[in-house]
């Protein structure tokens, strides 16, 4: 798998869990102390991001990381 690909599926894996619990991406990213515009990268799969901001990330959505690659088919 691409690095583009993998990028584009965890952050539409993420996308959709936010979703799910009803924040926007402001309201989010705030409270995971990212600012929005980088959050919204990683949303839209622009961003290589960090084993640590996985885990942040995860941790904010109440999830963990291996269920964020488990919902993007990683």
């Amino acid at each position: 798998m691409d690095e583009i690909l993998l990028q584009r599926r965890f952050g539409s894996a993420v996308r959709k869990r936010r979703l799910a619990s009803g924040r926007s991406q402001d309201t989010f990213a705030d409270a995971i102390g990212m600012h929005r515009a980088y959050f919204s990268s990683i949303e839209r799969g622009e961003r290589n991001v960090t084993l640590q901001t996985m885990k942040r990330v995860a941790e904010g959505l109440g999830a963990t990381v291996a269920s964020l690659m488990s919902d993007a088919e990683i």
